[in-house]
């Protein structure tokens, strides 16, 4: 038994396991196995690389490298080193020459010099306004070595260049559904912090899927704000738009009404709900928010508006006569969506697809406190919600879209007759 665990000791390195003569009890310096650990998985990334890359040299030159075959196009003349960083640590890249043929392997595509995640933190914590100092510190803590300044710049300056050019990108195609909402953010302002607003377009095009159109910073959510921010993406080509979604924001209506006539305004309901439920004792809450549902409940907007007389004149009752004020004057621009095909009602009554979206942006950016400038709360925010255009959220079909192209046709052929 004593053999067996001396054996074993040295198996994993004499330094790394002790045994206690006293009682013994193995101990073990994790640090020293987690050290050899590192070592050993950074030799199996460089190994693998560098197979791959002598595999990928030999398909070029149709030959393996001692080969003699008539189907050979080119043959090998040695290797250079190459530094490549990946998340394992730094490794030694054996770089295949070839004496013809130009070496452009798919491989330092794939596993870019430093992993986009590795990138994306590090452009975080620049826009959220931490020191280039700070940063060098984090990533020699996280990933054994520090991010030069340079480094840090460049890659401030690539992604607000990629940013810069997605948010003026042309916009293609019909949208027929568009989502507008606004994000506070703080930002710094000679030595005070005030807030930044935000504004965001998601729309759902002709196929059914979604999209973020736009990502714009606005002085505040008013009507000079929002009319800078329509004119922008009427200008790069949003069109054939039936319905906009969004709360009722200080000059948002009429500022659609200015660069969109044809299209329809669909008041959140939810935040409608809020705004009544701010008229209301907190004890009367939970009976006013039944009576509301059961509204958007109705079969259709007759019924609907029928429901909504009976909540009007029953809050009148509860003697809450500013709620039911707001319930009597405001709720037809709660039931617009009523005239789209009713598959699509549950996705167009409310703003919540764009909502869940701007609760992730919240939760990204709730600890940075107060952004530097307005820019980089912009570029921070843009970036992230380009990131969820391309992963599943963006490559999912959201509607279907065919129930909307009948209602039209229908109606086209209604007006000819």
């Amino acid at each position: 038994m004593n053999e067996k665990t001396e054996n074993t000791n040295e198996g994993i390195g004499g330094e790394a396991a002790s045994k206690d003569m006293s009682g013994g009890v193995i101990r073990v310096d994790e640090e020293l196995i987690r050290s050899h650990l590192d070592k050993v998985v950074v030799s199996t990334v460089e190994q693998t690389l560098n197979g791959m890359l002598d595999a990928e040299a030999e398909l070029l030159c149709k030959a393996g490298r001692y080969e003699h075959t008539g189907q050979r196009v080119d043959t090998r003349a040695g290797h250079y080193e190459r530094q490549y960083q990946t998340k394992a640590g730094e490794v030694t890249l054996r770089m295949p020459k070839l004496r013809k043929l130009p070496f452009e392997t798919a491989i330092i595509e794939r596993y870019r010099r430093r992993e986009s995640s590795v990138e994306e933190a590090l452009v975080e914590m620049y826009l959220a306004g931490v020191s280039v100092r700070r940063v060098e510190d984090i990533t020699e803590a996280l990933w054994g070595s520090r991010v030069s300044p340079s480094t840090l710049s460049e890659l401030n300056q690539k992604i607000a260049v990629q940013i810069d050019t997605w948010r003026a990108r042309p916009i293609e195609g019909g949208h027929a559904y568009v989502y507008l909402d606004g994000i506070w953010l703080k930002r710094s302002w000679g030595g005070e912090v005030r807030n930044v607003s935000i504004l965001v377009a998601v729309g759902v095009n002709t196929e059914g899927y979604r999209e973020v159109l736009a990502v714009e910073e606005g002085t505040k959510e008013d009507k000079a704000s929002w009319q800078n921010f329509l004119r922008r993406i009427k200008e790069r080509g949003l069109k054939a738009v039936k319905l906009f979604i969004s709360d009722k924001c200080l000059g948002l209506v009429e500022s659609l009404a200015e660069f969109y006539p044809e299209a329809k305004h669909q008041r959140c309901a939810v935040h409608f709900y809020r705004n009544v439920w701010s008229l209301v004792p907190a004890g009367k809450v939970r009976d006013v928010a039944a009576m509301l549902k059961a509204i958007h409940a109705s079969e259709d907007r007759a019924s609907a508006r029928t429901k909504a007389a009976q909540v009007t004149a029953k809050l009148r009752e509860m003697k809450l006569p500013a709620a039911a004020q707001l319930v009597e004057t405001g709720i037809d621009e709660t039931l617009n969506y009523y005239d789209f095909p009713s598959q699509h009602w549950r996705s167009l009554r409310t703003n919540n697809p764009l909502e869940r979206l701007m609760r992730e942006i919240r939760r990204r950016t709730r600890a940075v406190g107060a952004f530097p400038d307005g820019n980089s709360a912009m570029i921070l925010v843009a970036a992230r919600l380009r990131h969820v255009a391309g992963s599943q959220w963006g490559q999912k079909r959201y509607m279907d879209m065919t129930h909307l192209n009948q209602t039209c046709v229908m109606e086209n052929q209604t007006r000819a007759a």
